[in-house]
């Protein structure tokens, strides 16, 4: 019985599906007990792992390889795409002190181009050392967007993990756009998504305009779910991924809820999935 379909995001090639879930079960377990709930049993999580998909999609050779880090060359598509997310999270004072600073101190990788230097120190200024971490999510977030046949295997692959019980999905980081992209095509079949009542996103980079005109949705337009489904963003004011900023203003449809996951990561699937708004959404469906 599968009540809760959880799609994960960046940086787990390294990991299992079997030691995902029991950090995700684990995290939304130890948030239960802190309002006073029950905890979940083992096999109401499921938890594709996706992530394997796009690695051989872009030719991945093995799992110490990152096709999107500071050592992997940057093509101009993807510099477009990085410059387009970072001129629209930064903040123009921030811009105006790069300017007066100047970028001799930032030391980017050398295969990144030097265009964007002035935009990654900006965001530095607000994010310290948040900068190189958003430029290594958009450029993943970009390969999704942009390679619909891998996409689409992603998206087949969390279909399967539906069933008539599923009630709550949740989508941490990238996750939360491929969660997104699935319910919005109605791709799952009804008999399995006929009891989802709640969609929650933690961390979500949809917050970027970029990455949603990467899903097709023009600057102005809300983001909207079929049916009646309850969604609920999670997001930490201190998260670098999201800008550090929620989802209402760009769909009324769409409840903020604002947390704090400490200085460590804020970013981090496991501090997002035991906090008060994630548990009490899941307590609250999974009846």
């Amino acid at each position: 019985m599968t009540r809760i379909v959880g799609v994960h995001g960046i940086r787990q090639s390294r990991t299992s599906q079997a030691q995902l879930t029991r950090d995700w079960l684990r995290a939304l377990n130890r948030g239960l007990g802190d309002v006073g709930r029950p905890d979940l049993p083992a096999d109401a999580l499921e938890l594709p792992h996706w992530t394997g998909l796009l690695a051989r999609g872009a030719n991945h050779l093995g799992p110490d390889d990152d096709l999107f880090g500071a050592d992997a060359p940057m093509s101009e598509e993807e510099a477009d795409f990085v410059a387009a997310a970072l001129a629209e999270v930064v903040r123009q004072d921030d811009v105006d002190a790069v300017g007066q600073l100047g970028t001799r101190t930032l030391g980017l990788p050398q295969l990144w181009p030097a265009r964007l230097n002035p935009l990654l120190l900006a965001y530095d200024l607000r994010f310290p050392r948040g900068g190189k971490l958003f430029v290594s999510m958009m450029r993943e977030v970009r390969f999704y967007l942009y390679q619909p046949d891998l996409a689409a295997q992603v998206r087949a692959m969390i279909v399967e993990a539906f069933d008539a019980d599923t009630s709550v999905v949740i989508g941490h980081s990238l996750g939360s756009v491929i969660a997104y992209d699935l319910l919005r095509r109605d791709e799952i079949p009804r008999d399995r998504a006929i009891g989802v009542r709640t969609f929650l996103t933690c961390g979500s980079p949809l917050t970027v305009p970029a990455v949603r005109r990467g899903l097709g949705i023009a600057d102005g337009e809300p983001l909207k779910l079929p049916g009646d489904i309850a969604w609920v963003n999670v997001f930490d004011p201190g998260d670098f991924i999201t800008g550090g900023v929620g989802l209402s203003a760009v769909s009324p449809e769409i409840t903020d809820a604002r947390v704090d996951n400490g200085i460590g990561d804020p970013h981090s699937a496991v501090r997002y999935l035991r906090t008060t708004p994630v548990v009490l959404g899941i307590a609250g469906s999974c009846r």
